[in-house]
């Protein structure tokens, strides 16, 4: 049967963009899942993961990217879709990152809107809303005063207790819609000393925080169905080669 290679596109923000650094959670989500592939037959599972993330963007600017980057008339959509908004709509009016910030309401509207167009490119893409993390205030003042010194303001841009609310609205809506959502703001929360284990500078992710959304991503595509072990490779283990006639392990199984 035929081979397919489905994509996995990695939608949201900086945290999303800088998922490929090393330890980054897209990295390892490409290695979980290099070399998989599908049959037609299951046209569900994925082997390509594909980074689309837009650092500062909030669910407004967001928008504007869809028709761009999920085209209505493609042929070949993708598989699965990760959406991983809300650190920089939750930034707070009369702070320095105020530009950014989106009302609540209009948050989560702006998610029912990406997930509708998703939906409209194909009913079978799975996709799965992740809540922004908590943030670590304490770790925002020092983080501003390393960049700006003395001008740092002493409030932080954001609020752990603000963002909370966002977050809540991404879980209500993925209920409303019955869709996935990792809910990475109470998740992290659970861990004693969360603030410095997971986060790097009170808002982006360490090693450990990107490993926790790489966990989270692989337990919701398997329960999908997606299990990265049950799937089969893309051509044969080189094992399987036999030096002198190289061919036959390339021709179809009958």
């Amino acid at each position: 049967m035929e081979k397919v290679r489905p994509q996995f596109v990695l939608f949201g923000d900086s945290i999303t963009q800088q998922s490929f650094r090393p330890g980054g959670w897209g990295a390892a989500l490409a290695n979980t899942y290099s070399r998989k592939v599908s049959s037609l037959s299951l046209p569900h599972q994925l082997a390509d993961v594909i980074v689309r993330g837009y650092g500062g963007y909030n669910t407004r600017w967001a928008l504007f990217l869809l028709n761009h980057l999920f085209s209505l008339s493609c042929t070949a959509p993708p598989a699965a879709v990760t959406i991983f908004f809300g650190a920089n709509d939750a930034a707070l009016l009369g702070r320095t990152s105020e530009r950014q910030y989106v009302p609540l309401e209009e948050y989560k509207e702006n998610l029912r809107k990406i997930v509708k167009h998703l939906k409209e490119c194909s009913a079978m893409i799975l996709v799965v809303l992740i809540t922004p993390p908590p943030v670590d205030e304490q770790g925002r003042k020092e983080y501003a005063r390393s960049v700006y010194g003395e001008k740092a303001m002493e409030l932080p841009e954001r609020t752990n207790d603000n963002t909370g609310a966002y977050a809540r609205q991404c879980v209500e809506l993925a209920k409303e819609l019955h869709i996935p959502c990792i809910d990475l703001w109470s998740k992290m929360q659970e861990t004693t000393g969360w603030q410095k284990k997971f986060l790097s500078d009170g808002l982006h992710l360490t090693e450990e925080g990107n490993a926790v959304v790489h966990e989270e991503v692989v337990q919701v595509l398997t329960d999908g169905h997606l299990r990265a072990e049950a799937m089969p490779y893309d051509f044969p283990h080189h094992s399987e080669i036999d030096s002198d006639h190289p061919e036959k392990a390339f021709e179809p199984k009958s």
